[in-house]
């Protein structure tokens, strides 16, 4: 990585340097802090509505090329995948997405899935490698269904508050 790359990353931050370098962002999509794009960023597209929450790897190529390329037989083989991430998808926190993968539309990637494969439409995948376990409606029918009763508005007058009351109230 060049030094004037480095310094970039660390006056604009990885989100803007992103942008800058290529990155193909639908709108109001919601990038967390902390996100690595790669090298290759004009290799990624979001859609609009995608969230990526904090540590999230967009991995673009297949380093482990580095492994045999001073073979001469090898040395000019490279590995490269666009990642699109479709729109309405949220990609949790400490995830990982490999080359060439397409997340589909209305996705849910949960927390430290490591993403190898194509995520169908409408689906929750989880794991290493991640794997589909629902829709994303049994998902949302489920988090329906598990929800304690609460006050939106005392939620809203002061989030940090009300959540420390409200779940020391429901830890039974």
């Amino acid at each position: 990585m060049s030094i004037l790359r480095k310094a970039k990353l660390l006056l604009l931050g990885s989100h803007k340097v992103a942008l800058e370098e290529g990155l193909n962002e639908g709108k109001n999509c919601s990038i967390m802090g902390g996100i690595n794009f790669g090298s290759e960023p004009y290799l990624i597209t979001l859609g609009e509505h995608v969230r990526l929450s904090f540590g999230v790897s967009l991995v673009t190529h297949d380093g482990g090329t580095w492994a045999f390329r001073d073979n001469p037989k090898y040395k000019d083989v490279i590995k490269y995948g666009k990642i699109n991430i479709k729109k309405g998808t949220f990609v949790g926190c400490n995830s990982t997405i490999m080359p060439g993968v397409t997340i589909g539309e209305y996705c849910v990637i949960g927390a430290g899935s490591v993403v190898t494969k194509d995520i169908p439409d409408g689906t929750v995948a989880v794991g290493v490698p991640a794997r589909v376990i629902m829709t994303t409606e049994e998902y949302a029918d489920k988090c329906l269904r598990e929800l304690k009763p609460y006050n939106i508005d005392a939620y809203k007058k002061n989030k940090r508050e009300y959540l420390l009351k409200w779940l020391n109230d429901n830890e039974n």
